[in-house]
């Protein structure tokens, strides 16, 4: 059922002329102040020879490059810490966050409510009682999600990740009504809680789930919403540009724009805008705070948009399902593995001639093969797999489910080093 006249804000309900006036106001004040500020702003007008003040709507965009999160990875290399994009003092950086890469990300100020229309939009409310099953470690999304649960006037858990019997344990004791995570750790507690003979229905106060960080695909939804009766909602939140770019209403007829980011469908080969309905890559310009003078940030990510009118009254366009990647990294588990960060990894392990990673989705989790050939056979493999475990999670902060060691030759030349092979249904 539609939420219909009930909003976080007037800006979820802006006229068409409103919202564009808007945005390209504060795209405008963005550009000048990026310029001004962040000295890979400055360079990256500079290259193209154009002028902040020629930067004056959205459709102007097209004119400048698209930057890509290997573009900050290289950036902050050369130039550490922030790679020439932070765009206040040093001094007035709140908080640091960190994504694989790794990409350190300044935060200015915590007033922004980056999420908290993504959450009352899912219904939660004072009242409800929230547990947030996302990590609050590195990642910004932990205590940002935890902040957003709080300005929707719910109360919300710090729980984090792992451990599914405390985390059953703590939905009965404190009667949690929201879960906050994704999809196949929902589902992971839920056998969980099945295993120690509990009925989510009768002994749980669970009513509502809001997920990011992997697909909700069709099928586990039907699951979560026939077979348990739980109300589901899902967002596209990426880290690097600074938090969530568009979320489900309860009509689920796709995600609506978040107005505190420009959100642009381009070719990912020319740069240039697509309309609604055509497919291309997802390209970010945050507009809601000045700490990044981040342009035009490429995300990877493949989908297309409708500016259709939405019976919940939003008139925000919507994002339709991710459909894919555009380059060389994909998403596992809510954290994203860089084809050339990975490399780098496998790089510095002499014994190993060539390696392959292999993402599928057996059972609706995602797990993560090494596939890798040895140069000599005498390497001791269970200390190398040990080792290169280790590695891997230090730099893109996940394990191998499985490490396979496989003969010389299996692995063919031009087969690339990161597979995706999960089928989403």
């Amino acid at each position: 059922m539609a939420i219909k006249g009930d909003y976080f804000d007037g800006f979820e309900v802006m006229s068409a002329w409103e919202r564009e006036h808007y945005l390209n106001r504060r795209l405008s004040r963005t550009i000048k102040h990026a310029y001004k500020h962040a000295s890979a702003a400055t360079d990256i007008l500079d290259k193209v020879r154009v002028e902040p003040a020629e930067i004056k709507t959205i459709k102007d965009l097209e004119k400048l490059p698209i930057t890509r999160k290997a573009d900050l990875i290289e950036g902050q290399e050369k130039n550490p810490p922030y790679g020439g994009f932070l765009a206040v003092p040093p001094q007035d950086v709140e908080r640091i966050f960190i994504s694989p890469g790794p990409v350190y990300e300044p935060l200015h100020s915590s007033r922004i409510k980056w999420f908290a229309r993504a959450f009352y939009a899912a219904g939660f409310r004072k009242g409800d009682i929230v547990i947030n099953t996302f990590t609050y470690h590195m990642s910004p999304t932990g205590i940002l999600f935890h902040e957003a649960i709080k300005d929707c006037g719910a109360t919300a858990i710090a729980m984090g990740t792992g451990h599914t019997k405390i985390q059953v344990k703590t939905m009965l004791d404190l009667g949690v009504t929201g879960f906050v995570g994704t999809p196949s750790f929902l589902l992971a507690v839920i056998k969980k809680a099945e295993e120690m003979g509990h009925d989510l229905g009768e002994d749980f106060s669970l009513k509502r789930a809001w997920f990011t960080g992997e697909m909700l695909t069709p099928s586990l939804r039907e699951v979560f919403e026939q077979q348990y009766g739980l109300l589901t909602f899902q967002a596209y939140a990426v880290t690097e540009p600074g938090g969530c770019l568009a979320y489900e209403c309860s009509e689920h007829k796709g995600m609506h724009f978040m107005d505190d980011y420009i959100i642009e469908i381009v070719d990912p080969r020319t740069g240039q805008q697509l309309g609604p309905g055509e497919v291309g890559e997802v390209v970010v310009t945050p507009i809601h705070n000045k700490t990044w003078g981040l342009i035009r940030f490429g995300t990877g990510d493949i989908s297309s948009y409708t500016n259709e009118p939405c019976p919940c009254g939003r008139t925000a366009a919507r994002l339709t399902a991710i459909l894919g990647r555009s380059d060389d990294t994909v998403k596992v588990r809510g954290m994203f593995v860089v084809g050339r960060q990975a490399s780098q990894v496998f790089a510095d392990f002499t014994e190993i001639d060539r390696f392959q990673i292999v993402i599928e989705r057996p059972a609706r989790r995602d797990e993560m093969t090494f596939r890798v050939e040895l140069k000599e056979k005498t390497v001791n493999r269970d200390k190398l797999a040990t080792s290169l475990n280790k590695s891997f999670q230090s730099v893109c902060l996940l394990r191998a489910d499985t490490i396979e060691f496989v003969p010389p030759g299996t692995i063919g030349k031009k087969e690339k080093p990161l597979v995706d092979r999960r089928i989403w249904r």
